[in-house]
C-alpha cells in the first residue's frame, strides 16, 4: 500500500477527530495581501518571537509581505495535513516536524529545500546538528529546516528539592522521581509535579511514549500485532495516570505543554518532564519567576535509560505553493544563523531557539546563558535513537511517536481515552482495551502487507 493512499485515508480521519474535539480557531497576524507568503505556524513562545522579529524581514524585503496563521499545536497538525496532503495551497510555508517531512518527501508534497541551500551565501546547512539534519531528510536531501530541535529532560526547583532535603540524583529513575513528588507535593500550594494530560498525539503521547519505552513497553511487536495492553505497557501507563492524578496538577486532562510551563515559571509545581526548548519561558526574567532555581537531568529511567525523544519544529514549503522563491528567503531568513543571533541581542539569550544549529553553542553569550541546560539539551539529542526507541525489538521508527501515517488519528484517539482515564471517568484499563482496538486496525493494515 503506498504512503500517499495511506496517508490521505489518515488526514480525513484526524480531520474528524479534531473537529469533534474542539479545538481553538486559527489567528491570522499581518496585512495579508492576495500576493502575500501565508505562513502557517504554531503559537509557541519562541515562534511568537519569530512573528514580532519578522517586520526586519519585511524591511530588508520590500517586495515580499507576510502572513501569519497562528495555529494552537493539535489544529496545526490538523489544518497542516489536511492542505498539504489534499493541494490545498492555503500555505506557502508550513511549520512541520521529523515526523512529517520524510513521509510527505515520499509522497512528492514538498520543495526540495537543500537546493535552495546550496545557492544561499553563507546559509550552511552543515552546521544544522546531525540528528536533526538526518530526521529531516529524504534521498539525501533536507525537505524542511528546524527552527529549533529538542529532546525532553526532568526540571526540577532546586531551591524546593534543598528546602526538603533532597538530592536529584543526576540519573534518576521514575520511582524516584514518584517519590520526590510525594514529598513535595502541597496541595493547593505547590503540586509535586506537572505531566500533560491534554489529549493529543503531540500532547499528552510525546511525554508518555517515553514513559512506556522506559517501561519495556512498546505499541507493536515485530508482526505488528498490537501491544497496548502489554504488563509493560499497562504499567507505564497505570504509573503515568497514578502520578498525576495524586501529585500532579489540577485540571491535569486538560493540561499540555504551555499549561505546565506556565505552572513550573510560576512557582507552582517543583518538577516537569517534558521538552528541552521549555527553557526559553523558564530561564526568561519576564516570563518566569524561578529563572536559576531549576535544575535539568536527563529524562527518568526504567528499564531502559536514555529516553528522550528527538524532535524539531521545522519549515517546509508545499509544492502548492506559486511563491516558493519568496518562501525560501523567509525560511531562510527564521533559521539562519543571523536570526538566533538577533533573537539574543534583542530579546535576550534565553529566548535564542535552542537545538537547531552547532555554531550556536558556540557563540559566548549564548554558551554563558546555557550553561545550567545547553549541555543537558545537546546530550539528550544526541542519545536520542530513533531506530531502537523501546527494549524489545518494534517494527517502526520515532521515539515518541511511530513514523506511520496513521498515527496522527491513532495517537490522537488513544490520547483522548489515557487523557479521560487521568480525569478519572474511565479506568486505566478500559482506556488501554479501547486502544488496543484502534492499535489492532491499523496493525492488520500492515500485516496484510507484508
Amino acid at each position: 500500500m503506498r504512503i500517499r493512499s495511506k496517508y490521505l485515508a489518515a488526514v480525513l480521519a484526524m480531520a474528524t477527530t479534531v473537529a469533534l474535539s474542539g479545538c481553538a480557531g486559527a489567528g491570522s497576524i499581518g496585512g495579508g495581501g492576495a500576493d502575500a507568503v501565508t505562513i502557517a505556524i504554531i503559537s509557541n513562545s519562541q515562534m511568537q518571537d519569530a512573528i514580532a522579529l519578522s517586520d526586519r524581514f519585511e524591511r530588508e524585503n520590500p517586495g515580499i509581505e507576510l502572513k501569519f496563521v497562528s495555529l494552537s499545536e493539535n489544529e496545526a497538525r490538523a489544518k497542516i495535513t489536511a492542505s498539504v496532503a489534499t493541494g490545498g495551497g492555503e500555505f506557502d510555508v508550513v511549520m512541520i516536524s521529523n515526523y512529517e517531512t520524510p513521509q510527505w518527501a515520499e509522497n512528492g508534497w514538498l520543495t526540495n529545500l537543500s537546493d535552495y541551500a546550496a545557492q544561499t551565501p553563507g546559509y550552511d546547512e552543515e552546521d544544522f546538528i546531525p540528528s536533526l539534519r538526518r530526521s529531516l531528510s529524504y534521498d539525501g536531501s533536507m525537505y524542511s529546516v528546524p527552527f529549533y530541535g529538542e529532546s525532553s529532560f526532568l526540571m526540577y526547583r532546586k531551591d524546593l528539592f534543598a528546602q526538603a532535603g533532597l538530592a536529584m540524583p543526576a540519573e534518576p529513575t521514575w520511582d524516584e522521581v514518584a517519590g520526590f513528588a510525594a514529598r513535595l507535593d502541597a496541595p493547593g500550594d505547590v503540586s509535586g509535579i506537572c505531566l500533560r494530560g491534554k489529549p493529543g498525539w503531540g500532547e499528552l503521547l510525546a511525554p508518555l511514549n517515553t514513559v512506556i519505552n522506559a517501561f519495556g513497553g512498546r505499541w507493536y511487536d515485530e508482526d505488528w500485532n498490537a501491544q497496548l495492553t502489554s504488563p509493560e505497557t499497562t504499567r507505564a501507563v497505570q504509573f503515568y495516570v497514578d502520578l498525576v492524578r495524586s501529585h500532579g496538577q489540577s485540571g491535569a486532562a486538560t493540561s499540555g505543554f504551555s499549561e505546565c510551563a506556565t505552572q513550573l515559571a510560576q512557582g507552582r509545581t517543583a518538577m516537569w518532564y517534558d521538552s528541552t526548548a521549555a527553557v526559553s519561558v523558564l530561564e526568561d526574567p519576564s516570563s518566569s519567576k524561578v529563572v536559576g532555581d531549576i535544575g535539568y537531568v536527563p529524562a527518568p529511567a526504567a528499564a531502559k535509560s536514555d529516553n528522550g525523544w528527538l524532535y524539531s519544529w521545522s519549515l517546509g514549503i508545499p509544492k502548492t505553493s506559486d511563491k516558493p522563491d519568496e518562501a525560501w528567503k523567509f525560511v531562510a531568513w527564521m533559521t539562519d544563523k543571523k536570526y538566533l543571533r538577533m533573537v539574543g541581542t534583542e530579546l535576550g539569550w534565553e529566548r535564542v531557539p535552542p537545538g537547531s544549529r552547532l555554531s550556536t553553542y558556540e557563540i559566548p553569550e549564548y554558551e554563558k546563558a546555557a550553561a545550567a541546560y545547553g549541555p543537558p539539551t545537546l546530550s539528550a539529542m544526541e542519545k536520542a535513537d530513533p531506530e531502537k526507541p523501546t527494549v524489545q525489538p518494534v517494527p517502526y521508527t520515532g521515539v515518541q511517536f511511530l513514523t506511520i501515517p496513521e498515527f496522527q488519528d491513532l495517537g490522537t484517539r488513544v490520547s483522548q481515552q489515557i487523557s479521560a482515564a487521568i480525569a478519572g471517568r474511565i479506568s486505566v484499563g478500559e482506556a488501554l482495551e479501547q486502544a488496543q482496538q484502534y492499535a489492532e486496525v491499523v496493525g492488520e493494515t500492515y500485516r496484510e502487507a507484508q
